[in-house]
């Protein structure tokens, strides 16, 4: 059963444009289009990409793919909404580069929460895309540009913070802070208390037991912290 926090959110994407402009045309934005077209009230209308991209005529999903760096001309954003669910790329700076540059448009950005995911007392950016099987306990934050993918556990008074990628079965448990630009790989496991710092990339099946360092990756049970920097990662 919703509730207060959960319909507060339904009451926020209830004021936005139902007809939604997907970046992108990758997995991503398929998976996109499938969840927003079977599982929430909004209609994807198009799809886009910058200029660089861009090939007139083109189609994706069945839907034009339209040119973002002119799209306000065909698309005005007093009736359009934006949803940009892209890969963690540069640790999630390509998808935060797009975040603005929408917002800098004056668009909104909708967020999606799966009617499969159990929500509690919880709060929830903008632009945050968050699967199937998702447990979020009460009193968690979740920024802005979040992606939770299928089946994570995210503990009670927990804050996540902008432009976070969870992958899949991660355990963060309670009272932890996840900075800015973070990764969690398949399988992590993060204990109570820990302060994930920016940039960090926690790999799959790594168990984290202390406060990480900025931009740095982690391996390994108990995790260790790699040589390699993730300001290297593509």
């Amino acid at each position: 059963m919703m509730n207060f926090k959960v319909l507060r959110l339904k009451e926020v994407m209830d004021s936005y444009n139902k007809k939604v402009i997907i970046f992108g045309i990758n997995d991503f934005a398929e998976l996109a289009h499938y969840y927003l077209s079977n599982d929430s009230c909004f209609e994807v209308v198009a799809f886009c990409v910058t200029d660089d991209y861009f090939v007139p005529n083109n189609s994706f999903c069945s839907l034009p793919i339209e040119n973002f760096d002119t799209i306000e001309s065909k698309y005005p954003i007093e009736k359009y909404s934006f949803f940009a669910p892209m890969s963690p790329t540069l640790m999630n700076r390509a998808r935060e580069k797009i975040f603005k540059a929408i917002k800098l448009k004056g668009y909104n950005l909708i967020s999606y929460v799966s009617s499969k995911a159990i929500i509690f007392d919880t709060k929830i950016g903008e632009n945050s895309f968050v699967l199937e099987n998702n447990i979020i306990q009460p009193f968690v934050v979740i920024g802005d540009n979040v992606i939770l993918w299928s089946g994570n556990h995210i503990g009670h008074h927990s804050i996540v913070k902008d432009h976070v990628m969870f992958t899949s079965q991660v355990v963060l448990s309670g009272h932890c802070i996840v900075e800015k630009y973070s990764v969690f790989g398949v399988n992590c496991t993060i204990r109570d208390g820990i302060n994930i710092a920016e940039g960090t990339f926690v790999g799959m099946a790594a168990c984290i037991t202390k406060n990480t360092e900025a931009w740095s990756m982690y391996v390994g049970n108990p995790a260790i912290k790699s040589l390699k920097s993730t300001l290297d990662l593509k």
